[in-house]
């Protein structure tokens, strides 16, 4: 039986340098959102959230232009830089 496992993209940092890379496990994350599994997509990818809510303000944004609009995605971007790192940092420990 096919899902969506048999289409994922390859990590490519991952086969070359056999470390996982900063953005390693989004697409599971994505798979395991869309089967309703909300708590294994967290902990497959801690920023999936964030990174789905800046995504569609982003859109709203393009839309609407709020006013301070820029600001509050420059301010989302960070966070999710933050969370990346962090997230990523602790994988190794």
């Amino acid at each position: 039986m096919s899902g969506l496992n048999d289409y994922m993209l390859p990590c490519l940092w991952k086969q070359t340098f056999h470390i996982d890379c900063l953005g390693c496990g989004f697409q599971r994350s994505l798979v395991f959102l869309s089967k309703g599994e909300f708590s294994l997509a967290f902990k497959m990818y801690p920023a999936i959230y964030t990174i789905l809510f800046m995504l569609f303000y982003m859109v709203l944004h393009t839309k609407y232009k709020y006013t301070n609009g820029h600001k509050i995605l420059l301010a989302l971007f960070v966070v999710n830089i933050i969370i990346i790192l962090t997230s990523y940092i602790f994988k190794f420990i």
